[in-house]
């Protein structure tokens, strides 16, 4: 598992609209990299509108905010345009993305055993170092402590 103070693991996705986003390209500023397990359900629909709502205070500090999930380019893409989601949602179908940041787990959902993504929020500084992991995220009050967590990046 990753620790606080390491540098995040480099990684390149295409987004539901095609562009490919590079970790490398977005330093200078924060990065807030949310893991979660599938687009347009419960849950992470309910944690992708919470940042929707406050994605102008995240644009205020600076911040870039990416979502990374397992789903295709066009799940993203789908995704995004039901819930109005102003911000990138990264395709990482092989769960390369996942593994390398430690959030590809082995899950247990009604005696049935699967491998899937542990919902796990990361906030990185300018320089891409790991200042903040919010590990098995509850999606109520979760924004806010995202929030929280950046003004102590400055």
């Amino acid at each position: 598992m990753l620790q606080v103070g390491e540098p995040a693991p480099e990684f390149e996705a295409r987004d539901g609209a095609g562009a490919t986003v590079r970790l490398s390209e977005l330093r200078g500023r924060p990065v807030v990299l949310y893991f979660y397990p599938k687009d347009d359900t419960p849950g992470c629909t309910k944690e992708a509108c919470g940042f929707r709502d406050e994605y102008a205070v995240l644009q205020q500090a600076g911040a870039v905010l990416l979502g990374v999930s397992p789903d295709d380019e066009e799940s993203h893409r789908k995704f995004a345009a039901k819930f109005n989601l102003p911000f990138q949602l990264l395709a990482d179908s092989g769960a390369q993305i996942a593994t390398y940041y430690g959030v590809w787990k082995e899950k247990n959902n009604y005696g049935r055993t699967y491998m899937g993504v542990e919902r796990t929020t990361f906030i990185l500084d300018g320089a891409g170092v790991i200042r903040k992991i919010f590990p098995r995220v509850k999606v109520d009050g979760h924004v806010p402590q995202v929030l929280e967590a950046l003004k102590t990046l400055k």
